[in-house]
């Protein structure tokens, strides 16, 4: 008995130990390499949204200088300015940045 006992421990640690030490570095491989990939997704998306809020604060910034330079111009160039403005089409409702 206590040598049938030494014969299954001897190959638990020589032929199954290394395999499932084998198997298992595997799986962390790949796991490893999956949180890669979603960590290089989410960089993409944040850059992506980065530059939406770029260019959305770049307009806003120069709607503002236009209400500034009307607000402080005087007389007929104030009306000539509304109706420059009125004549523009509608600006395009962009989908909202989350």
């Amino acid at each position: 008995m206590e040598k049938s006992t030494f014969i299954l421990l001897f190959f638990i640690v020589v032929i199954g130990l290394p395999t499932l030490l084998g198997v298992g570095g595997d799986m962390f491989k790949r796991w490893l390499k999956h949180k890669e990939r979603m960590a290089e997704a989410l960089n993409a998306q944040t850059a992506e949204k980065a530059a939406q809020y770029a260019a959305h604060t770049e307009r806003l910034e120069q709607r503002v200088r236009v209400l500034e330079r009307i607000a402080t111009d005087r007389g007929v160039a104030l009306a000539d300015e509304i109706e420059t403005l009125r004549d523009l089409p509608a600006p395009h409702r962009e989908r909202p940045l989350n």
